[in-house]
């Protein structure tokens, strides 16, 4: 069993009322389980609660909780395109959450600027 606390009705509260906010609309969002070395100085890989939703766009978002009131984020549309904010760990939800929306959209901004 892992130590980390899975996610409480407020972080949950959290994510989804930030992902009505940003999309307009109620988004999905799925309970899941991740395993990560939280140390860079270990192999030991941890259990930990995860967030996972699916963009219209096709882009998926994956919060990892990795403490009390620790966070690790990332976005992608591929597996081979793995996409974080340049953070590695928040000890806020909600600035976890719209850094990882932000740096998505201006991701996919520039993608349709470059034509791809």
């Amino acid at each position: 069993m892992s130590a980390i606390p899975d996610f409480n009705d407020s972080e949950l509260w959290t994510v989804q009322t930030t992902l009505k906010e940003r999309y307009g609309r109620d988004i999905e969002v799925q309970l899941a389980e991740t395993e990560l070395r939280l140390s860079r100085h270990t192999t030991d890989m941890v259990p930990c609660p995860t967030l996972y939703w699916q963009a219209d766009d096709g882009c998926h978002f994956l919060v990892v909780k990795t403490g009390a009131e620790r966070y690790r984020c990332q976005f992608f549309y591929r597996v081979h395109q793995m996409f974080g904010t340049g953070i590695e760990e928040y000890d806020n939800l909600t600035e976890c959450v719209v850094t990882l929306l932000q740096i998505q959209v201006d991701y996919a901004a520039k993608q349709r600027e470059a034509g791809a």
